[in-house]
């Protein structure tokens, strides 16, 4: 594939700028909040939400050479990525965190990246913890390009969940589709790309509020990393709110079940549990001890479906 032939555009289709959805909901009504959901899982069948917006930039500077990208077992990022390949032509290997997962049947989520035609490489816990240790990357990088026949020079290299300047430069546009429609934007986070370019792109007067999906508190200087990187230095109002990991990544216990039920009992929206379903609780327990004030409307971003 040359650069001339990748019109993701064309060859993609995305709905963009993603729908916008105002619903009623009398949790927030009753403190004078409006709420909207921007609709970013409607943006394309295999590549919903923001790995859309963070792969499409990734596709364009990777010009159709196999790309090497990394993920758990259960990883969003890694679906899209090999759906991204399957729809365009060009060949990618998921570097899988565990390697007894490798005796294992796969899971239905690494049932269907090795079904788009992603060559999955599990690796060691320990080893994959030092993935970005230049030597370490090297040695993953060699196994994987004997795994596609190519050298490892001709390989494109993606972090894990897709986070890495083009990847923030491309959710810029989600904050600028959103200019004079909110107050307050809210985006759950997994690795912090989406809201780097989030807040970059709202206007002034505008700020933004990640909902980390990991605890560990790790989150808030690698966002500023990402911006230094992206843009030379901070850019945008943001803040995150740690309180509404539920545990941990995938940790979905019982009462974020039964929150994600009532509201999709109340709205029709499916509810994504690892990450979406966080945000929206963040958001709920946020109005309710008056966060924000009357008048204020809130756009929750929905970045992937169940």
């Amino acid at each position: 594939m040359t650069p001339e032939a990748l019109d993701l555009d064309t060859a993609l289709r995305p709905r963009l700028p993603s729908p916008l959805r105002q619903v009623e909901d009398e949790r927030f009504t009753r403190h004078g909040v409006r709420l909207l959901l921007k609709r970013d899982d409607l943006i394309h069948p295999d590549l919903p939400g923001n790995k859309w917006r963070k792969l499409a930039p990734n596709l364009e500077a990777a010009e159709g050479r196999p790309l090497l990208t990394f993920g758990g077992a259960y990883s969003n990022h890694l679906r899209a990525t090999a759906a991204a390949g399957r729809l365009l032509g060009f060949g990618t290997i998921g570097v899988v965190r565990g390697d007894e997962l490798a005796t294992r049947p796969l899971n239905p989520s690494l049932s269907q990246c090795a079904a788009d035609g992603m060559r999955l490489l599990f690796v060691d816990r320990a080893v994959y913890r030092r993935k970005d240790d230049p030597h370490v990357r090297a040695q993953i990088a060699e196994r994987a390009a004997q795994a596609l026949g190519v050298s490892p020079a001709d390989l494109y290299v993606v972090p894990e969940g897709g986070s890495n300047v083009h990847a923030v430069r491309g959710c810029v546009a989600l904050g600028e589709e959103l200019h004079g429609l909110a107050d307050v934007v809210a985006v759950a986070c997994g690795t912090g790309g989406t809201l780097a370019g989030l807040a970059a792109g709202l206007a002034p007067g505008q700020r933004a509020i990640g909902f980390p999906v990991l605890k560990g508190g790790f989150l808030a200087e690698e966002i500023q990393r990402l911006q230094q990187e992206s843009f030379g230095g901070p850019a945008g109002d943001w803040s995150l709110d740690e309180r509404f990991h539920f545990g941990g990544y995938a940790r979905t216990p019982p009462r974020l079940h039964a929150f994600a039920d009532d509201f999709e009992a109340r709205h029709g929206l499916p509810v994504e549990r690892v990450y979406v379903a966080k945000m929206l609780s963040g958001l709920t327990a946020l109005a309710a001890d008056g966060a924000f004030a009357p008048g204020t409307t809130l756009a929750a971003v929905v970045t992937g479906r169940p």
